[in-house]
């Protein structure tokens, strides 16, 4: 059953007399009349606020990027317009219309929402909760067609797979449609694209963007926002994993002005996670998406601004005594400014050695397993590569979508995953464990796709074909850091140093040997590879900010004033 049936009167609910009062007070403006069918707001209207209705009617309309409109809901009096996007400013994904007989609110806006939802804790919880699920409520339509884009193509290409991974990971609604099927073949010929155009993706605006990339999804739908280089910032934070969207959600929250840069989405690896059933709080588990999403909520609540996708191309530092001592460069030629800056770039997937893997990455080679991966190879025979936590809860997640289910180690899983996932996958009827084993070859290329693995016993040197179209690959990562062998000291491995290990001087434990530059989680050496603890580093690095800021400390930086790295957070 859809979340807006199952859960209505979560999704809409109604405040009472005393919480709309409560409410009143955070108010953005006065209220407002608005005449029959008169529009509070459109889908792509950036900082469109939330509206508290207080008499009459208003529509919520959804609108799918091939133009079909259906009403999700009448609000009526002590009921509030939007969803999570309202919380920042982003682009509304749904229009609201007065009803029949006209509308009287009274409009919040982004800072004034967040200040209400934080400043009552009754009414805000009612708000957050009724938000997150509308995004879910429109995530499932989106599945159908029904709101979000559209994007068009060949299911299997690999630009396809990425730009619905992306748009999955960042939380936007949209649906996939075969350019060779009656529907996207009569998209293709309406809009007279070539074939060489393909991928398409059509925007709710109505924008159509031909072979688009990431940057260009998120220009469209709005994801990124305009960034003020005037901007001073307490804190940016680069990367949004588990330990930098902690940073954002704690540094917030406690009145920090905090950045947080990412080139792909929220959640880092433990984003693509199936499944974490080891973390604290969480009996049933949670997938990593769901983690993420509701970290990445917290964050946008407290007022953090989350600049995703957003790529730092360089780490400049200015000088101690400058007014903003980093300043960070841009993918999209903008600037950041900030006067700590927190390194929570985590780790880069693995590549294996084998000669043609690059070519097949998204062509049938997988670093993670979503529900876009899993659709793809449904019924399919498949292999993966790995014998830590996030294989196992990798094979747990595939193993019963797939028809076999091939699964490739070096060592006894004993010595590498947790007894709980290792009795979980030995249930599993269609998983084959090659013990002692490795890829040896890939077969196929970028445009047949994957078409098997040779496997090699590395105790006899054996060789066995497997024909497959899907692999999967966790065989660790490598800290993400090439970008600051000119900026932080690093240890032989390539991890970031902090506290004493990062050298003679005075400095806090998360601290870099670069003065107000800090270091969390998996990019930091010596710290425990696991969500938790990313985040225990994310809330104790900002007691750590506040005792620098606090100081106000002018130890000279090394370098200065041109200490420059380049990123790819």
């Amino acid at each position: 059953m859809p979340i807006g049936d199952a859960r209505r009167e979560q999704v809409f609910p109604t405040l009472s007399a005393l919480q709309v009062a409560t409410a009143r007070r955070f108010a953005s403006a006065a209220p407002r009349s608005f005449g029959p069918r008169e529009t509070l707001y459109e889908i792509g209207d950036r900082n469109a606020p939330s509206w508290l209705i207080l008499d009459g009617s208003a529509d919520a309309i959804r609108r799918s990027a091939a133009g079909q409109a259906a009403v999700v809901t009448t609000y009526g009096p002590g009921q509030f317009t939007g969803e999570t996007n309202q919380l920042s400013g982003r682009p509304a994904l749904m229009s609201v219309v007065a009803g029949d007989d006209g509308a009287t609110a009274v409009p919040f806006d982004a800072p004034h929402l967040r200040a209400l939802v934080i400043g009552s804790a009754d009414v805000g919880e009612t708000i957050m909760r009724a938000f997150i699920l509308r995004r879910v409520m429109l995530i499932e339509a989106g599945q159908t067609g029904g709101a979000g884009s559209i994007l068009v193509g060949r299911r299997d290409d690999p630009a396809i797979v990425g730009l619905s991974g992306f748009l999955t990971r960042n939380g936007y609604p949209h649906t996939v449609i075969a350019a060779c099927e009656d529907e996207g073949r009569e998209l293709v010929e309406r809009l007279g694209v070539a074939h060489e155009d393909l991928p398409l993706m059509i925007c709710p605006n109505g924008t159509v963007l031909r072979s688009p990339s990431n940057a260009d999804a998120a220009s469209c739908l709005g994801i990124t926002p305009d960034l003020d280089a005037k901007t001073i910032y307490d804190v940016a934070v680069i990367g949004a994993g588990p330990a930098g969207l902690a940073t954002a959600v704690y540094g917030a929250s406690e009145g920090l002005s905090v950045l947080v840069l990412d080139s792909r989405a929220f959640g880092g690896q433990a984003g693509a996670s199936a499944r974490i059933e080891n973390y604290l709080g969480f009996p049933t588990g949670i997938s990593g998406q769901a983690l993420a999403g509701r970290a990445f909520n917290q964050a946008a609540k407290f007022g953090a601004e989350l600049a995703i996708p957003l790529t730092v191309e360089l780490l400049r530092c200015n000088g101690a005594e400058a007014e903003a001592p980093f300043t960070l460069e841009l993918s999209n030629g903008g600037t950041a400014r900030s006067r700590t800056i927190v390194i929570a770039s985590g780790a880069r997937y693995r590549q294996p050695a084998i000669p043609n893997i690059a070519d097949l990455e998204g062509a049938g080679v997988s670093y993670w397993a979503s529900p876009v991966e899993a659709r793809l190879c449904a019924g399919q025979d498949v292999v993966l590569v790995g014998g830590g936590n996030s294989a196992g809860q990798a094979v747990a997640y595939l193993a019963p979508q797939v028809r076999q289910l091939h699964l490739v180690v070096r060592r006894p899983l004993e010595q590498t995953m947790s007894r709980y996932l290792i009795d979980r996958i030995a249930a599993l009827p269609n998983v084959e464990l090659h013990m002692g084993s490795e890829i040896a070859g890939l077969h196929g290329d970028r445009t047949t796709g994957l078409t098997g693995a040779t496997f090699r016993d590395s105790r006899t040197g054996a060789l066995r074909e497997c024909s497959s179209r899907h692999l999967f690959l966790f065989i660790g990562a490598d800290p993400h850091t090439r970008w600051l062998d000119d900026c932080v000291a690093l240890d032989g491995n390539g991890f970031v140093l902090t506290g004493e290990r990062a050298g003679e001087g005075e400095r806090l434990p998360l601290e870099t040997n670069c003065p107000g530059v800090f270091a969390v989680g998996d990019v930091r050496a010596g710290s425990t590879k696991r969500v938790a603890a990313a985040v225990g580093e994310g809330a104790a690095v900002i007691a750590q900010i506040h005792s620098f800021l606090t100081a106000g400390r002018s130890r000279p930086m090394p370098h200065e004033p041109a200490v420059a790295a380049h990123a790819r957070a």
